[in-house]
């Protein structure tokens, strides 16, 4: 009886030792795939202008077409400082260029990136509904 519960008890170590190793293993593989520390903060720091409802206008309103501040101004009905301010944080972010058109500056959508995260995260929000 006694060498019963020496086997068993020796089986459920090694079970234990196996599910630790695999666990480790995963662990590792994890970390291999992990960018950068820097990455991941430029990620977040993408995210953090994301999280301002004025600028998530300014991006909804520019995905059909290219408006100048004024036209988000009227649009939005905010101060055309107001718009010009966010649109510089958009334009650093990259989430926004602009094209100069005599002494008009229309500002768009930088990239299919931007639409597609936009549209995503609609989509993502109206699940439930």
């Amino acid at each position: 009886m006694a060498e019963e519960n020496r086997s068993v008890g020796g089986t459920a170590a090694s079970g234990e030792k196996d599910f630790a190793d695999t666990r480790e293993d995963i662990i590792k593989s994890i970390q291999a795939k992990q960018p950068d520390i820097e990455v991941l903060y430029d990620l977040a720091e993408l995210f953090k202008v994301f999280g301002d409802s004025t600028r998530i206008r300014i991006l909804y309103a520019m995905f059909e077409k290219e408006l100048c501040v004024n036209d988000i101004a009227r649009l939005l009905n905010l101060s055309q400082s107001s718009v010009s301010h966010q649109l510089r944080i958009l334009k650093t972010s990259k989430l926004v260029k602009f094209r100069r058109e005599g002494k008009s500056i229309f500002y768009s959508l930088d990239d299919e990136h931007v639409r597609a995260i936009i549209s995503m995260g609609m989509e993502h929000v109206e699940e439930d509904e």
